[in-house]
C-alpha cells in the first residue's frame, strides 16, 4: 500500500506563482465596464464632440479659409482626457480588488505583479487602438473635415510605432500614479495622499524657481525640441517605475482597514 505525502500533494495542487499572478489579472478585469467599456465610450464621446466642433467650424468658414482654420485643430488636447481616466482606473483596481485578492490568499507580491501585468495589457490594447484610429484619421482626411484628434501635434510627426510608444508609456504613467495614490490612501488615508502631494508640489515649485533664477528656460525648450514626443515620453518611464516601486513598498504594509 502506497503512503501518500500530504505535503507533496498540497504542493502539487497549489497554484504556482504564475497562476496566482494571472488570477489577480482576471480579478482586476472582472468588471469590464470600468476597465474596457467606459474608456471606449469616453473616447467615442470625445471624438463625437470634437467632430461636431469641426463641423461647426467647417460650416461657418469660407471654403478658401477652411484648410487654414482646421489646421488649428492639430493643437487639440482632447485625446488626453482618456489618459486621465486611466489614473482613475489605477485607483479603482487597487482599492476595489485588493481586499478580494487577499481573501483569495493572494500575497501582496502577487497582487502587485498581477496589477502591473493588468496595466501593461490595458496600455498595450489601448495604444494599438489609438494608433489604428490615428491611421484612419489620416486616411479619411480628418474624418472628412480636416480635423485632428488622434493625429494632433503630439503624435502627428511620428510613425505608427512611435505613436504606439507614446500612448503606451503615457497610459502606464497614469496607471502607476493612480495605483500609488490608492496605496497611499489605503495605508495612511487622506493624510498620506496630501503629504505626498504637498511634497511633490514643493519639488515642482523649487524646480521651476531654479530654472527661472538660472535663466534656463531656453535650454529646457531646446531639450523638448531635441528629444521630440517619443524622447520626452520615454523619460516618463522613470517616474512610472518609481511610482510602481513606491506603490509596492507602501502596499506591503497596507491593509483594507488601514
Amino acid at each position: 500500500m502506497t503512503t501518500l505525502n500530504p505535503g507533496a500533494a498540497a504542493l502539487r495542487t497549489s497554484p504556482g506563482a504564475g497562476a496566482r499572478v494571472w488570477r489577480v489579472v482576471r480579478l482586476n478585469l472582472v468588471n469590464k465596464w470600468t476597465t474596457i467599456y467606459v474608456p471606449v465610450m469616453i473616447m467615442f464621446f470625445i471624438w463625437l464632440v470634437n467632430w461636431l466642433i469641426w463641423w461647426i467650424i467647417w460650416g461657418a468658414t469660407a471654403p478658401a479659409d477652411r484648410a487654414k482654420a482646421m489646421d488649428g485643430t492639430q493643437w487639440s488636447g482632447g485625446a488626453f482626457y482618456i489618459f486621465v481616466y486611466m489614473l482613475v482606473v489605477g485607483i479603482q483596481v487597487v482599492s476595489a480588488t485588493f481586499p478580494f485578492a487577499l481573501g483569495y490568499s493572494a500575497t501582496r507580491r502577487d497582487f502587485s505583479l498581477g496589477s502591473g501585468l493588468t496595466f501593461l495589457l490595458l496600455s498595450a490594447g489601448y495604444s494599438v487602438g489609438f494608433a489604428v484610429l490615428s491611421v484612419v484619421e489620416e486616411w479619411t482626411n480628418g474624418w472628412g473635415l480636416g480635423g485632428h484628434l488622434f493625429t494632433s501635434v503630439y503624435f502627428a510627426g511620428e510613425s505608427f510605432g512611435g505613436r504606439l510608444f507614446i500612448v503606451f508609456s503615457g497610459m502606464l504613467f497614469f496607471f502607476a500614479v493612480g495605483a500609488f495614490s490608492a496605496t497611499l490612501f489605503m495605508r495612511w488615508r487622506l493624510y498620506g495622499v496630501l503629504a505626498v502631494v504637498a511634497g511633490l508640489t514643493l519639488l515642482i515649485v523649487g524646480g521651476v524657481a531654479l530654472i527661472t533664477l538660472t535663466g534656463s528656460w531656453p535650454a529646457v525648450g531646446d531639450w523638448f525640441v531635441a528629444n521630440g514626443p517619443v524622447g520626452v515620453t520615454a523619460w516618463l518611464l522613470v517616474p512610472t517605475a518609481l511610482a510602481a516601486l513606491a506603490a509596492y513598498a507602501v502596499l506591503r504594509r497596507a491593509t483594507p482597514r488601514s
